[in-house]
């Protein structure tokens, strides 16, 4: 890996950084920030003693148009997002368009524990509100002693 230097174009000099960092760490597509290039929707994943929990940051995607479903441990989510943007006819021109749009799918591995019987979702203002219950079995419990 070379030495950096900087001279020319800030963002060539950026993606030669991405890229020789990529090399160095092995992250297959991961950019510094942690998600893989283009992938939507963002997610947060959580948990607690009680539940996982899933937040998806999808704004502009109408809840009619997304589907989740767990199956075998793992939790999907898919859609599709269509474009606000305006199309290019031949009285104007489309410039610039970056917001991503089309169909999608994210896949999340549940931990062993999540009860798949057990799951809530809700859509409110451009972001997915996932619960996955975990199972009694795995909650801690209280023994009395006597």
């Amino acid at each position: 890996m070379g030495s950096f230097r900087f001279g020319g174009d800030l963002f060539s000099e950026l993606n030669r950084l991405q890229q020789s960092l990529d090399q160095l760490f092995q992250t297959d597509g991961m950019s510094i920030r942690g998600s893989a290039r283009g992938t939507f929707p963002a997610v947060n994943v959580g948990s607690s003693a009680d539940s996982v929990e899933v937040i998806a940051f999808a704004p502009g995607v109408d809840a009619s148009k997304l589907q989740v479903t767990v199956d075998k441990g793992l939790l999907v989510i898919a859609g599709e997002r269509t474009s606000e943007a305006p199309k290019a006819d031949e009285k104007s021109n489309v410039h610039a368009q970056e917001r991503f749009q089309g169909s999608f799918r994210r896949v999340i591995s549940l931990p062993e524990d999540a009860d798949p019987a057990k799951v809530d979702a809700s859509f409110r203002d451009g972001v997915l509100h996932v619960t996955v219950a975990k199972r009694e079995s795995s909650k801690p419990r209280q023994i009395t002693v006597s």
